[in-house]
């Protein structure tokens, strides 16, 4: 229930019949010219209700009807084709915000933005529709679709993971958004966001490795902002280019800078208090020519209160520096940890310039001075090079790892913090789901949403502030001991319908799923380029491959030199378009994205050299290759059931089997689903429809009440809102009808003193008279035919 402060709270437990509302358009308060008005609120379902009547998605919708003000009629204030300066207040968009209560003070009821409206001429009233934040998930729906599940054989994502990503694409975040999101000519670019909202996919960005999934979980429990990767295990055997442990996982970047070049700023939120070790680090490797990996690390150590940053080569060891920071031991929380690698100066190699930077706890930043190698320090010069890809390593609790290329310096405190560039807006419940492959989608997110909620038996919806909310099944496995709101018929509840169906009734359960487990990756689509590109020097050019739907992600071409060539998936760079011409490294930077049915491909230029896309025998150098799954995933069952048990006494075997679904791709998540189904359905529970009650602002959807009808249902019980309809059609006047569904069924039937019958009944029938009997009466044959009886009759006609 919605929290009141005392002064209402006490106001509706008295019975308060004095209603009260505020409505605001565009901010404007109009609530004096509203005439009517009436908010729904329900889930929508695909089961019977008594069933699942708390699965899918809610949308709320408010209808008003408005007059005008200061003399003029409302059409001719608010009707489309009203002057802009009146009419703006309520066109299509514009925001909607209502409140409702008792004299004693109203409560936040819906927050949304304006559908429609519609002006009756000659009257003074105008009718406006509204949606909830729904209406702000109406763009269409995209989701990465990265090949590591497959190709590790290990979760990549969750279907929780997915509703986060669709609800950050409409601006609603759980967590700090993407610093730079959007490719623009020589401005910061996100080369990485791996929010670990219950997933390693990445908007931005591609997963390379995969940890094994008994090693981490997904939890929201301490976590800086909404859900986090906590480490279970320090597999040590896969790290072995490190000398730091912990968990690992790896991106590709969507664009690979190059060194010398920019500066990249590596992040990520921790809870030092939660894990298995007290470390964490963000590493990047920096592909130069041959083999030669360079590497630059961000360690922090809570157990020590020492910040590293490193930079070195792969086999070869390197040099850190090291900032202490004696708080880290002693507040153990939530931090925010970044580091800027700064290669910018040099030519053709550089010694990087590191600088930390952290918020403790407290909120507490410390900034500290930055360190700069020299010839000193000869192994930690970095070559030329392009970035390959950044790997966490962790031993504590971490959420939204980012890399940003092209930040001109070290952010500041409130650009740390991102302060001012995004609300949270949205609150999701445990990771559920694992994904080995993000499915397909079409639709607008909020129709995505609803279908992940319906197949997870999920609910999606937006609360009275505007906030969405994420709930899985698991919200009403328990079932409630004590009711949020009590009602009673003697003061209460004016009428209601309680009603049982044995279509509710479902005790044997079958959930399909899809079993990736088998599935191995394979090569997809070859795009040869066939021409040789030309790129000027400090300048750009672009390149579009035709990339089907079904297609797989792929990163950033790999930039080949004269020592060594990256199968499948390269480019190579001269300054001559002729055979022979020497390869040039750490000159342009490549970035790849998908984009309207087609991969991207730029080539940035940062030299000043005209470059050309040649290999060593003079052809076009550009080669993709996309990755694919090697079968199509096998569909298999998960079945819930109790052969002979009480339900199937009483009602019989009454199948259900769930829809097939590309969301459901594992046995464990599968099978979760068909008990849940089972324990809702087992017994039919009844639906408490129509109830009228005394208007309450304070209920919401999932709200547990307890019904006490003593005028003809006799009913005490516990039962869960699953609709709520509230309308004003006068002044002072609401009426408030819910839809609950009970949290158990009515106990066992007794059957006391009664005998059902059998379905079928087996009493023979008469056997009619014997043919002794019949020749004693019709001793003749002309007798018998006498009549032209049939031979039934003359059996049944016959007596003794």
């Amino acid at each position: 229930m919605r929290a009141s402060d005392a002064r209402a709270t006490a106001a509706l437990e008295a019975g308060s019949r004095v209603t009260a509302h505020t409505t605001r358009l565009g901010g404007k308060d109009v609530t004096d010219q509203v005439l009517s008005w009436e908010l729904e609120r329900s889930y929508s379902t695909d089961l019977p209700d008594a069933m699942r009547a708390f699965s899918g998605s809610s949308s709320a919708q408010l209808q008003l009807q408005i007059a005008g003000t200061g003399g003029a009629s409302a059409p001719a204030l608010y009707s489309p084709w009203a002057p802009r300066s009146t009419g703006d207040i309520a066109r299509p968009g514009q925001s909607v915000v209502h409140a409702y209560g008792t004299d004693a003070g109203t409560l936040p009821a819906f927050r949304g933005t304006l559908r429609n409206r519609s002006a009756a001429s000659g009257t003074d009233l105008v009718q406006l529709t509204a949606l909830d934040g729904a209406e702000r998930l109406h763009g269409p729906a995209a989701l990465p679709k990265p090949y590591a599940g497959f190709y590790w054989r290990r979760p990549v994502a969750t279907a929780t993971w997915c509703v986060d990503e669709l609800l950050r694409q409409a601006g609603v975040h759980s967590g700090p958004p993407p610093r730079f999101p959007d490719v623009a000519a020589n401005a910061p670019l996100t080369l990485i966001h791996a929010s670990l909202h219950g997933g390693f996919a990445t908007p931005y960005g591609q997963p390379e490795h995969l940890p094994d999934p008994r090693h981490y979980s997904w939890t929201r429990t301490g976590a800086p902002h909404e859900m986090m990767l906590v480490p279970h295990a320090s597999p040590h055997a896969q790290s072995p280019d490190t000398d730091v442990s912990g968990l690992i996982a790896s991106w590709f970047p969507r664009s690979r800078p190059t060194a010398p070049g920019g500066r990249l700023f590596a992040e990520t939120w921790v809870n030092s208090a939660v894990g298995i070790g007290s470390t964490v680090s963000m590493e990047l490797d920096l592909k130069g020519e041959g083999t030669h990996v360079g590497q630059l690390r961000l360690t922090a150590d809570f157990s020590q209160g020492k910040v590293f940053m490193y930079s070195g080569s792969r086999g070869v060891g390197g040099w850190h520096f090291t900032w202490d920071l004696p708080e880290m031991k002693t507040r153990p929380g939530v931090w925010h940890i970044g580091g800027l690698f700064d290669l910018t100066a040099g030519s053709t190699t550089v010694f990087p310039t590191l600088q930390p930077r952290l918020t403790g706890p407290d909120g507490s930043h410390y900034t500290f001075t930055a360190g700069t190698f020299t010839s000193a320090h000869a192994t930690a010069l970095q070559q030329v090079s392009e970035l390959a890809q950044m790997r966490l390593i962790t031993t504590i609790g971490t959420e939204g790892v980012q890399l940003t290329n092209g930040m001109p310096a070290l952010p500041t405190a409130a650009d740390f913090a991102q302060t001012g560039s995004w609300t949270k807006g949205a609150e999701l419940d445990e990771a559920i789901l694992p994904l080995y492959s993000v499915p397909r989608v079409s639709g607008s997110q909020w129709e995505v949403l609803t279908q992940i909620a319906k197949a997870s038996m999920s609910t999606a919806e937006f609360d009275e502030r505007g906030i969405f909310r994420w709930h899985n099944h698991t919200r009403f496995a328990t079932l409630p001991t004590a009711p949020d709101l009590t009602l009673t018929s003697v003061r209460d509840i004016s009428s209601l319908t309680v009603a049982e169906e044995i279509d509710a009734c479902r005790n044997y359960c079958v959930q399909p799923y899809r079993d990736w487990t088998a599935v191995k990756v394979t090569s997809g689509t070859t795009y040869a380029d066939t021409v040789i590109r030309e790129i000027p020097g400090l300048s750009s050019i672009t390149i579009k491959y035709v990339l089907a739907d079904e297609e797989f992600d792929v990163g950033p071409p790999n930039t080949d030199d004269d020592q060594s060539v990256a199968p499948g998936f390269s480019v190579r760079f001269a300054a001559d378009d002729a055979a022979g011409a020497d390869a040039v490294k750490g000159a342009v930077e490549v970035l790849a994205r998908r984009e309207d049915g087609y991969l991207v491909v730029q080539f940035t230029n940062r030299g000043t050299r005209r470059l050309y896309t040649v290999t060593v025998d003079g052809k076009p150098s550009v080669f993709i290759q996309t990755l694919k799954p090697s079968a199509e995933a096998v569909e298999r069952q998960a079945t819930s059931s109790s052969v002979g048990g009480t339900s199937e006494r009483y009602y019989g075997r009454q199948e259900f089997c769930a829809e097939a679904s590309d969301w459901i791709q594992d046995y464990r998540a599968a099978k979760e689903l068909a008990d849940a189904m089972r324990a809702a359905g087992q017994y039919p529970v009844p639906v408490i429809s129509e109830t009228q009650v005394l208007y309450d602002p304070r209920i919401q959807l999932g709200d547990v009440v307890r019904l006490l009808d003593s005028t003809g249902a006799e009913l005490d019980t516990l039962a869960w809102v699953v609709a709520i309809k509230t309308s004003s059609t006068a002044a002072g006047a609401v009426q408030q009808t819910l839809t609950l569904r009970g949290t158990r069924p009515n106990g066992l039937p007794y059957d006391t003193g009664l005998t059902p019958d059998t379905p079928a009944d087996h009493t023979p029938f008469p056997a009619g008279n014997t043919y002794a009997a019949v020749r004693s009466r019709y001793t003749t044959h002309a007798a018998l035919a006498a009549g032209g009886r049939t031979w039934r009759q003359v059996k049944e006609e016959t007596h003794d």
